[in-house]
């Protein structure tokens, strides 16, 4: 019985090493900010409406 619960210990070790070798592949970097979030109506009640958005560069 001792053997058994030797190979048993040894193969949930090695099945957890196995688990925890693999790491997921970390995410692609994206350069663009998110876009603003529009202000709530509380938001707009205590502040006003926000300011137009400036014109296109070109």
């Amino acid at each position: 019985m001792p053997p058994l619960k030797l190979l048993a210990s040894a193969a949930l070790l090695a099945f957890t090493a196995a688990a925890c070798a693999t790491a997921p592949a970390a995410p692609a970097y994206d350069p663009a900010p998110p876009p603003a979030r529009r202000p709530d109506a509380k938001t707009q009640l205590e502040y006003g409406n926000p300011p137009p958005p400036p014109p296109g560069r070109y």
